[in-house]
C-alpha cells in the first residue's frame, strides 16, 4: 500500500493484478486499484475531478482526465473516508500510475489539488 497526505486529505492505494486477455490481437494486462480518500482535515470537502498519468514498461503514457470518480463526486465530512475501486489495462506487465484529485473546501470555497502518490502495477510473473 502507498499513502500520501495533502492538505489533510490522506490517499491510500492498494493494487491487484487481475489477469491477461487478448484484445485486437494484442495481450493486455488488467489491474485493479482500490483507493481510500480519508478526510483528516476539519473542513468538509468534495472531490470534483481527477487526472491520471498511466505509464507502462514500453514507455507509453496515457493521460486520463474527468469529473469525479466512477461517476460520483463524493462529499467527504471530517473524519470520513470515501473508498472506491477501478482498473486499467496495460500492454506490458509492469507500469505505474500517479495523478491528483481536484477538490473544493466547503469552508473556504477554494479549490485545491490532492496528490495521488505513484503506485506500481506489476504482474506477479514479471517479478521473477
Amino acid at each position: 500500500m502507498v499513502q500520501q497526505v495533502t492538505q489533510g486529505i490522506k490517499i491510500s492505494v492498494i493494487t491487484l493484478f487481475e489477469g491477461t486477455f487478448y484484445k485486437n490481437h494484442k495481450v493486455h494486462y488488467a489491474f485493479k486499484y482500490t483507493i481510500s480518500i480519508e478526510n483528516q482535515s476539519k473542513d468538509v470537502v468534495q472531490l470534483k475531478s481527477r487526472k491520471w498519468n498511466i505509464n507502462d514498461a514500453l514507455n507509453t503514457t496515457e493521460i486520463v482526465e474527468g469529473e469525479g470518480v466512477i461517476g460520483k463526486k463524493p462529499v467527504i465530512e471530517p473524519g470520513e473516508t470515501h473508498k472506491y475501486s477501478s482498473g486499467c489495462l496495460l500492454v506490458s506487465p509492469i507500469g505505474a500510475m500517479k495523478g491528483y484529485y481536484t477538490m473544493i473546501n466547503f469552508t473556504t470555497t477554494k479549490e485545491f489539488k490532492v496528490k495521488i502518490p505513484v503506485f506500481k502495477l506489476v504482474a506477479p510473473f514479471a517479478m521473477t
